[in-house]
């Protein structure tokens, strides 16, 4: 095949692929964020509040600080919450009412709550995904789930 021949079918296959992308944007279509009860799921990227938290409860406090001020949340109360629902442990777990994780969010709100905050798929044991899903969630419906 003749390097002309090659040219010739290379533009063909670039001005096909511009007339497609410009007849159906793909942009467009994959920003439209899926809905669950009426909230768009958003992913939250791992550069806010890059904390390794599994190196003890300085680090998880830290991650609340920094998670809190981010989403604007008063972290003096986030604090306070988190000390009073798990002692800022990442794994506490309360049998009776099946509460799980730093910020004790109920096991059939969770998956719901993660979904929606950014966070799809990941257990509340994590405490990143609890804690940022909690200051998103203060930030849209204040602290009345954790009793005002």
């Amino acid at each position: 095949m003749t390097i002309a021949i090659r040219l010739r079918r290379t533009i063909i296959a670039t001005l096909t692929l511009t007339a497609i992308l410009t007849l159906f944007p793909v942009a467009q279509q994959a920003s439209a964020a899926p809905k669950l009860d009426g909230v768009r799921y958003t992913y939250v990227p791992a550069k806010i509040c890059p904390v390794e938290w599994r190196q003890g409860t300085w680090y998880v406090k830290e991650l609340i600080r920094c998670a809190a001020g981010y989403y604007g949340v008063s972290s003096d109360k986030a604090l306070y919450v988190a000390h009073r629902e798990s002692r800022y442990h990442p794994h506490a777990y309360n049998g009776s009412s099946c509460a799980k994780g730093i910020y004790q969010h109920l096991c059939k709100y969770w998956p719901g709550r993660a979904y929606d905050y950014g966070f799809k798929g990941w257990s509340a044991y994590n405490a990143r995904a609890n804690i940022i899903v909690t200051m998103r969630m203060v930030k849209r419906v204040g602290w009345s789930p954790w009793g005002g």
